[in-house]
């Protein structure tokens, strides 16, 4: 999000974690497989830093938590393999947290990171990143 508010600027890792309250070090996990997957890129060297790989408008909020999550097993049985349950076999608890979490990634897929930045101007100023050179409108 930040690097949608911030475009066509780079932003800076260190004012990205500044932003958020994160260490640089957990934002370079995050970005690493957004690099990996041509949701972010990356420019080197001294005026260097990361931006939108695409378009916001054609990145799902689905795409980056799938990329970023580790996992969505919700119970020990959600993942298949072995499983210390005595209901597994013949509990439905699985078969709703399956429907639940299908709910779920419908819903994250129907956001983009435009329609989540759609009030720049506001974000800008929440994340402290400068006006500079925007209208003041």
């Amino acid at each position: 999000m930040y690097c949608a508010i911030n475009a066509p600027d780079l932003s800076r890792v260190a004012d990205i974690a500044k932003a958020y309250g994160i260490s640089e070090l957990f934002l370079f996990k995050l970005i690493k497989p957004l690099v990996e997957n041509d949701i972010l890129e990356t420019v080197r060297g001294r005026h260097g830093g990361v931006r939108l790989a695409r378009p916001a408008a054609e990145i799902t909020l689905l795409d980056v938590i799938s990329l970023t999550e580790e996992n969505f097993a919700l119970a020990e049985c959600f993942e298949g393999g072995e499983t210390s349950c005595p209901l597994v076999g013949g509990c439905e608890l699985n078969g709703a947290l399956h429907e639940a979490l299908e709910a779920f990634f419908a819903v994250l897929r129907s956001y983009t990171i435009a329609d989540l930045t759609d009030k720049r101007r506001a974000m800008r100023s929440r994340l402290g990143i400068e006006m500079l050179g925007m209208e003041l409108n």
